[in-house]
């Protein structure tokens, strides 16, 4: 099993590297931050529940101990969502960005030295196996695409009402097919998400995590409607349509799975 990991792991690195090599083929778009920054990469983490004790109980440990430790580390902005369109609910998300692999991989290590987050997550960490916090969590270690370096919350203006995030993955049939869909967003799909108005959050490709090859994206929107009709705009503008029927993306489906969730903020999240 570890080897079957660290293969997948392996294949999923030299993808990153031969989407880099295709990238600087491309005259593609800049990003709002500049594709020399350095790249973050995140932990995704899902939380599988059972409605009553151990949403709350969750949301609790994520509010008092897990966001503040997080942040004592150096790490942020955190999010915090609630799954409310998608399989199996009740869930909640965690998304945490970090400087390297290292320190996402060793987290656990560094918060269990961490006094004051033991304190504030004892009654989560400790909870007795008859009342458990939670059915499983499951992680995925994604990387920054490298022309979306950094996580971009939404603007402070447009927290100030209640928004709505949809969480986007993308599997490929291939390695060779997630390496062109990685390409695609480089290559004039994000020019075309900005132009119909979308505000991206952050784009990641997994290195390791289920249902691989993939990536993941998040977008935020005022409310499904405003959803509804930015994918509208994008799905008709004729940039799109070109790009999604060139020879080199549309010669066969890149893309062979689509999971679509729509999540809303804990009160807690940094973004």
């Amino acid at each position: 099993m570890q080897r079957r990991q660290f293969l997948a792991a392996s294949l999923a690195t030299s993808a990153i590297a031969l989407t880099r090599n295709s990238v600087a083929q491309n005259d593609g778009p800049k990003q709002p931050a500049s594709s020399s920054a350095p790249r973050e990469f995140y932990q995704l983490r899902r939380y599988h529940l059972v409605t009553g004790p151990q949403t709350r109980l969750t949301e609790s440990y994520i509010g008092d101990a897990l966001i503040p430790a997080l942040t004592r580390l150096g790490m942020g902005p955190i999010g915090a969502f609630r799954l409310d369109i998608g399989p199996q609910t009740p869930a909640t998300y965690v998304l945490i960005p970090g400087p390297s692999v290292e320190a996402l991989a060793t987290l656990n290590l560094h918060l269990a030295e961490d006094a004051e987050f033991m304190k504030a997550a004892a009654p989560f960490w400790s909870a007795p196996a008859i009342a458990p916090p939670f059915l499983r969590v499951e992680s995925s270690l994604l990387s920054a695409f490298q022309g979306w370096p950094h996580i971009t919350p939404p603007a402070s203006s447009a927290t100030k009402g209640k928004r709505i995030f949809q969480m986007r993955t993308y599997e490929s049939p291939t390695y060779g097919d997630h390496v062109r869909k990685v390409e695609m967003f480089h290559s004039g799909e994000f020019d075309i998400f900005h132009k119909a108005g979308f505000h991206p959050v952050f784009y990641g490709d997994t290195l390791i995590g289920p249902q691989m090859p993939n990536l993941t994206y998040m977008l935020s929107f005022a409310d499904l409607a405003e959803m509804d009709a930015q994918w509208d705009l994008f799905r008709n503008d004729p940039a799109w349509k070109k790009l999604s029927s060139s020879p080199r993306y549309g010669f066969e489906a890149i893309v062979s799975n689509v999971t679509n969730l729509v999540l809303s903020p804990l009160s807690v999240s940094q973004i």
